[in-house]
């Protein structure tokens, strides 16, 4: 959320930890590469590269720009040449017993970048990983001084891993050096959800109990788990979509007005609604897994995974109590989507046909972001007779505006050292004490088709409005 300028940025020396896998080459490479682009980097920064194999710098930079060419930006669009001269490879792994190549590496970086300059640490790692690395880091002193460390999720797969994971990391930093990613919380369009409640008078108003019904957050995905069988398998979509992104997009959506837009006013604001959160009952949880699932390499023949999870949580503020916030997510459901809608109460009055969902304020959370208004109005004619109609604005068309993708804003926002959109420890811990009644007693995982709404079930928590996008038919 800051809007800090490049000549103000800190030099910066960057280690990307597991920079050959996966996410670095779709995700955090391209980021780093649109900042650059867009002005967004420090004057002086390096990028280092640390990785268990060995390969020379050169090496390192053909495999990031294969990396650019495959999933963007395209290298040929802006200042490769001078990007590319600032990046390292550190090679050998990186363990308690032996950092490899990364403190010579480190070493030289400064002597170019400076001294004083700040190190982040980002660990686009498997999660298993995240305790060797972080013991790695306090055993060889990387946490000391101006240093971050950017943690992708789940920051641990259950509370106990939580909490396993989080004291280590509380033992050899501060909390303020910490920064867990969640996209979510990074999008364009999560980040309009402030500005649309806060900054009009239309909205902040209705914003409660009082005018709502209740609120969806639905993000239907109709890809299936791809090449992350064997990860996803072990996680499943309540770990790895509903505490984690569903859980802050509600506490975006339910917080209370923050103090200002700093990012402890935020911060406070967001913990105290989750520290609302009721615990989930097991019966307003319903879990699926769609039919072939099993079928896909790296998945048992008997797999209980989730690959859908729907959940209606409730909110014990005076903002929102009794308000069903119905949550929705999986794979290969009818379509893909990301969406807040707060549905509102009929309204009170002469006009007595309103239907359920004629009134809906509803966010999209794709791209740029796009609100869509549901209202009832006459339908033109000589008959006083009324009909469903939308207003919609695309906020990418906005004049001016340069939307940024979420691990850009992101990354930016480590650099600058903003933690608003980020998930504190705090926080993590009220959401492992919301889902802990489901761990505890598990409900059944049913089977759904591929490119339906996934099982019927879930069609019940959502009550008489139903689900907006759509429902599996009985």
């Amino acid at each position: 959320m800051s809007d800090t300028g490049t000549n103000e940025l800190t030099p910066t020396v960057f280690v990307l930890y597991g920079a050959t896998g996966d996410l670095a080459r779709r995700m955090v490479l391209p980021a780093f590469y649109e900042l650059a682009q867009h002005g967004l980097l420090p004057e002086e920064w390096q990028l280092i590269g640390s990785g268990r194999g060995e390969r020379t710098d050169e090496e390192f930079v053909e495999h990031v720009k294969g990396a650019l060419e495959e999933f963007g930006p395209d290298p040929a669009e802006g200042p490769w040449e001078e990007f590319s001269k600032r990046l390292h490879f550190a090679g050998g792994g990186f363990t308690v017993d032996d950092p490899g190549q990364l403190l010579d590496a480190l070493s030289t970086a400064k002597k170019e970048v400076g001294e004083d300059a700040q190190l982040v640490h980002y660990l686009s790692l498997p999660p298993k990983a995240f305790l060797d690395y972080t013991r790695a880091l306090g055993a060889h002193k990387l946490t000391e001084g101006a240093a971050r460390v950017v943690y992708e999720k789940p920051f641990g797969a259950s509370p106990e891993g939580f909490r396993e994971l989080d004291d280590l990391v509380h033992s050899v930093m501060d909390e303020e050096q910490v920064f867990r990613i969640d996209h979510f919380l990074g999008k364009e369009g999560t980040q309009d959800l402030h500005v649309l409640r806060f900054a009009n008078g239309l909205f902040e108003p209705m914003w409660s109990r009082e005018h709502v019904a209740q609120v969806q957050i639905d993000v239907p995905e109709d890809l299936d788990v791809a090449d992350r069988a064997d990860f996803y398998d072990a996680t499943g979509a309540t770990l790895d979509m509903l505490v984690t992104h569903l859980f802050q997009v509600a506490a975006e959506v339910a917080m209370e007005p923050p103090v200002s837009f700093s990012a402890d006013d935020i911060l406070a604001a967001r913990e105290a609604v989750l520290a609302n959160f009721r615990p989930l009952a097991p019966e307003d949880v319903v879990l699926g897994q769609f039919e072939g699932y099993r079928d896909l390499d790296d998945v048992p023949d008997d797999s209980q995974t989730d690959t859908f999870v729907a959940a209606r949580l409730f909110i014990d503020s005076g903002r929102w109590r009794g308000v069903p916030f119905l949550l929705r997510t999986g794979k290969r459901l009818a379509d893909k989507q990301q969406r807040v809608s707060l549905v509102l109460h009929r309204p009170k009055g002469p006009v007595t046909d309103v239907p359920a969902n004629g009134n809906v304020i509803s966010l999209s959370l794709a791209g740029a972001g796009a609100v869509d208004i549901d209202v009832m109005a006459k339908q033109p004619g000589p008959d006083l007779a009324i009909t469903p109609a939308r207003v919609s604005l695309d906020l990418s068309k906005i004049p001016g505006g340069v939307p940024l993708a979420p691990y850009v804003s992101l990354i930016h926002d480590v650099l600058v050292g903003d933690r608003s959109l980020f998930t504190t420890s705090e926080g993590l811990a009220q959401t492992w004490r919301a889902l802990q009644p489901v761990l505890d007693d598990r409900p059944e995982v049913h089977p759904y088709a591929p490119g339906s709404w996934g099982p019927r079930h879930a069609n019940a928590l959502a009550g008489e409005h139903g689900w907006l996008l759509g429902q599996t038919a009985e």
